[in-house]
């Protein structure tokens, strides 16, 4: 009998291992959605369809995917990806990739508003709605097995990049007080940084500022990963201090420089990622460096010449494609995917 069990995982373990990448889109909207939302999901497949390149662009790399799948029986453990200001599905794409192929079902939502095609002027960005946006997601996955082959309901984990780093803090149960850091924005921040508040619309009054405040928590939330997260010295330390459950914080390695209100400045520093490391517990939370990483070596990889071909479109945009003096962003992304899949697999072990 005990022959016959380990035949039999061994069996699983190869199925898992031959596993492709399923990839499909939806939307969501209805009562519990106030905001129609796409989301894109990627779960493990065992279809021996042809893969096409996911996201590829003049001047980013694809990811193999193939799409609408059947995927494979689950329950699987489930990732919710939160993309940056201003980016999308796309940029965390090789995560997704590699998280499907640890054995997880991966949800990215484009969160309206921030988004690539959904950019609202500052007076009208709602960032509170954001950590409402992953809940939503969430739901929809639970509810529709269909989609993925099934999610674990008690194993569930959030990821997030720049303001999604942000975003999955306050969904682990962070608080934000948007008039403190706006007060005396100049006297306790940089120029730069009074910029990025003003570009998302933080402490704009005083109803947006009791929004950002609330409890935006989800309980289902078992463990969090913030890539270079901002803005984050605006959440409070004793919101912090009481998040209980693992979170691993990984900052660039050096900071991006920007001099004009263009994405760059949205570009988080370590001071927040160090910040919000400094004020959660100690016992529960994992702080790295990415060696070789800046700010937007966590977003998707770029084609050799894309600099320069982003710059001719959109000037002072080509610092997306820029990494660490001598450093391989897919280099820094593999060592960035063991961590995370090494980090999620010990906050909640296999059963």
């Amino acid at each position: 009998m005990q022959r016959l069990a380990f035949l039999l995982f061994l069996v699983l373990l190869a199925s898992a291992a031959q596993a492709g990448t399923g990839f499909r889109e939806t939307t969501l909207s209805g009562t519990n959605v106030d905001r129609p939302m796409h989301v894109s999901i990627w779960y493990p497949t065992a279809s021996d369809a042809t893969p096409v390149l996911l996201g590829e662009t003049p001047a980013f790399i694809g990811q193999p995917v193939i799409k609408n799948a059947e995927p494979v029986a689950g329950p699987h453990p489930l990732v919710v990806l939160s993309h940056g200001y201003g980016g999308s599905w796309r940029n965390l794409a090789w995560l997704a990739a590699a998280l499907v192929d640890a054995g997880y079902v991966v949800a990215a939502p484009d969160h309206p508003g921030t988004t690539t095609f959904d950019m609202r002027k500052p007076d009208a960005v709602e960032l509170w709605k954001r950590p409402g946006d992953l809940s939503h997601a969430i739901d929809a996955l639970l509810d529709n097995p269909d989609l993925t082959g099934g999610v674990a309901s008690d194993r569930i984990d959030a990821i997030g990049h720049s303001l999604g780093g942000w975003t999955v803090v306050e969904l682990a149960g962070g608080r934000f007080d948007a008039a403190k850091v706006t007060e005396n924005c100049l006297a306790e921040f940089s120029p730069i940084y009074c910029k990025i508040f003003e570009a998302l619309g933080i402490g704009r009054d005083a109803a947006s500022n009791a929004a950002m405040a609330a409890d935006l928590g989800d309980a289902r939330i078992r463990a969090v990963v913030t890539l270079d997260l901002g803005p984050g010295r605006g959440l409070t330390p004793a919101s912090l201090a009481a998040i209980h459950i693992p979170v691993m914080v990984l900052a660039a390695a050096a900071d991006v420089d920007a001099d004009t209100a263009t994405k760059a400045d949205i570009a988080a520093s370590n001071t927040d990622s160090g910040y919000v490391a400094r004020y959660l517990p100690l016992v529960t939370t994992t702080y790295n460096l990415v060696p070789g990483s800046l700010h937007f070596s966590f977003m998707q990889p770029c084609k050799p010449g894309a600099a320069q071909l982003i710059e001719k479109e959109a000037p002072g945009e080509s610092i997306v494609c820029r990494d660490g003096m001598g450093a391989d962003r897919e280099v820094i992304h593999r060592q960035v995917a063991s961590m995370v899949t090494d980090f999620l697999g010990k906050a909640l072990p296999r059963q």
